[in-house]
């Protein structure tokens, strides 16, 4: 296969079969030279097309190579036999992303590896380099590494989440068919006024970035959809980063926005890191803002970027 600069179509395999991925490099690849590799890890509903396709190419301007991929069972990539498509359990993304490192690995023209996740990306990261120090250095923007506090602040809302995904996961068992049933808040067809309406946390924040009027949501993405299979919780609900965050041994840089509704999923994590982390805060954007507004984007970009070269 021909590799050139820009962004070119790959794959690699993971639980045996081919995941889809984006190789951004940067301008004037030489396949002779060495260059330092990110695997990059985005935020829980999303495809390959958001925001790997906004940080991948921003990341190879700054000189980078990076990897954007779509998990098991979303977007480009197939799910299991007999399993089904929109399906992200975190315990399968840690391990999609073990074997993207493996892939980046085999490069001949391939130095360090870094991980740089987006909010869910930042938990997924986070995880993957407990015990894969292949993974040289880290690196988190919006990160839901800590969760807890935010996922199970209220028991009896988490209790009922999980009941829905509960029987979800018994319904598909028994009829061996799908169930598109969860998120049920935001979906495809909602505007903002009725989103918001609804009261969901950061609801006005949200659909800037993912409702159908927003910047990459349903239409404007390919394979993109807020529908999602309702068993999720069940594996969604277990915050791993942040129980294992004492055991993180690699240079960590941790980005959030003060006012975010999520802060504390970073703040949390924070605290409970033994390895003298970076931290920058921001007070002028929120969680969503990293994903896509142009100035928030820059600066945590560049600041990855001198993290990862230093």
């Amino acid at each position: 296969m021909v590799l050139q600069s820009g962004k070119n179509n790959v794959t690699f395999t993971s639980f045996g079969v081919q995941l889809a991925g984006d190789l951004y490099l940067p301008e004037g690849f030489d396949e002779n030279k060495r260059y330092k590799a990110i695997v990059g890890a985005s935020p829980f509903p999303q495809v390959k097309g958001q925001i790997p396709a906004i940080y991948g190419p921003e990341m190879a301007k700054r000189g980078f190579i990076y990897l954007g991929f779509d998990y098991l069972g979303m977007g480009d990539s197939p799910a299991l036999p007999g399993e089904y498509k929109k399906s992200r359990y975190m315990f399968r993304l840690i391990e999609n992303t073990w074997d993207a490192v493996s892939y980046l690995g085999t490069l001949p023209f391939v130095d360090e590896i870094y991980g740089l996740g987006v909010c869910q990306g930042g938990s997924i990261v986070a995880s993957a380099a407990v015990t894969d120090h292949r993974i040289k250095k880290i690196a988190t923007v919006s990160g839901m590494m800590a969760a807890d506090a935010f996922q199970w602040g209220n028991r009896d809302i988490a209790n009922m989440v999980i009941a829905g995904a509960n029987a979800s996961k018994q319904k598909m068992y028994e009829t061996r068919e799908a169930d598109y049933t969860w998120p049920i808040v935001l979906n495809d067809s909602m505007s903002r006024e009725e989103f918001v309406a609804t009261g969901t946390p950061m609801a006005d924040d949200t659909y800037n970035f993912y409702g159908k009027d927003g910047f990459a949501g349903p239409g404007k993405v390919e394979h993109f959809t807020c529908e999602h299979i309702g068993d999720q919780p069940m594996q969604s609900l277990i915050s791993i980063a942040e129980h294992y965050a004492d055991k993180i041994a690699q240079p960590t840089l941790v980005v959030y926005g003060t006012s975010a509704a999520t802060a504390i999923c970073s703040t949390a994590f924070i605290d409970k890191l033994t390895n003298d982390p970076e931290v920058l805060a921001f007070d002028e954007f929120s969680h969503v803002d990293f994903y896509w507004k142009p100035e928030a984007v820059k600066v945590s970009t560049d600041a990855v970027a001198e993290f990862f070269n230093k």
